[in-house]
Parts: C-alpha cells; structure tokens; sequence
C-alpha cells in the first residue's frame, strides 16, 4: 500500500476472476474503503465500505465484518445483492458517507457504474468506465452493448462535464493506476479527444 496523495493510499491485488490486478483505495480522513480487495493489515478505522459499482464486491463482505462497517452500493445495482449480503443504498447526487462523497452515474447504459467525488481528498474515482492500463481508455468493446461507439460518445460527454464542472485533483480508477495530481486534465483531455 503507498500513499499517492495525502490521506489517499493505493494497492493493487490480482482479481480472481478477470486474473488481472485490481485497484483498491484507503481515503484515511474520511475513514472509507474504495472496492476493496486484499485490504492490507494496516488499514484501520474503516467508517465505511464503498463499491463504485455492483461488481466490485471483491472483498467488500469480508472488510465489513473485519471492520464493522456497512457496504455501500449504488441503488440502481441493489439487485446483484442477496439477503445475505447486507448492503445499504446510496443514490446519484445526493451527498453520503458523512457528507464526503456524491456519486455520479456516468451513463444510462451502465446505470449503476458512477464516479464518485470526494472533495475532501480532491479526488473522482472512476469505477469501470474508464481504465488506466498505460493511458486512458475505454475497455474492449467486447466488454460492452450492441453500440460500442454510442455508449463512449456518451460516457466521454458526462466525463467531460464533471471534468469541467467538479474540483478535483486526483483520478483514481478501479482498473489500472491512479493519476494523482494532474487526474482532472488527464480526463478532461481523454473526454475532448
């Protein structure tokens, strides 16, 4: 786990499904979790749990009972979770986590895939939207619906617009490395291209 910001530390843990590495995120302030998996031994005091997205339960369960601390979802993803799975909601726009972060749906095709702002770290995670494997960039069109193309026109637009309208500094991405320091050029350049 290395420190990249302050009050924002980063590790990586290879998924066991996808047998790709992961990224993973300790905001230590506000006390949260970010898709967490493999959380290192000296994380502490982890207030709450949040997933970027329905899929990223990774180790979201486990971190609950080793913390105490409540998962947070999406609402448009409540879903993908059992009755033995005790998740609580979060939804677009509306301030959670003490007030720290607000949540973004990026597009209506994947409705529950948000970025999340936290100001307090200066900081807009991304969950799979946007990947960080040598450089921006969407995830194989493979990976996506029927319209490749429109689904990215239309994520670039939103990405663009909380570029330009949220403050931040850092970009953390679930999947590859974090841009910290210069995250909102970064995405506003990857969204006018």
């Amino acid at each position: 786990m290395h420190e990249i910001a302050p009050g924002i530390h980063h590790w990586t843990a290879p998924h066991p499904k996808i047998k790709m590495n992961v990224s993973s995120y300790w905001l230590a302030a506000p006390r949260v979790l970010l898709d967490p998996l493999d959380v290192p031994g000296d994380v502490r005091e982890v207030r709450e749990i949040v997933l970027s997205n329905r899929h990223h339960k990774r180790d979201a369960f486990d971190a609950a009972e080793r913390f105490g601390a409540p998962v947070r979802v999406p609402r448009v993803g409540l879903h993908e979770f059992g009755d033995d799975e005790p998740v609580e909601p979060y939804d677009f726009e509306e301030p959670f986590a003490g007030g720290a972060i607000t949540a973004y749906q990026v597009t209506e095709y994947w409705p529950d895939d948000c970025a999340l702002h936290i100001p307090s770290v200066s900081a807009l995670v991304i969950a799979d939207t946007v990947i960080n494997y040598g450089g921006l960039r969407f995830v194989p069109d493979n990976l996506m619906g029927d319209d490749p193309e429109a689904e990215k026109r239309d994520m670039k637009a939103t990405l663009g617009r909380l570029a330009d309208e949220l403050e931040f500094e850092h970009l953390l991405v679930a999947h590859g490395t974090p841009i910290p320091g210069e995250g909102r050029e970064r995405l506003r350049d990857f969204a006018s291209a």
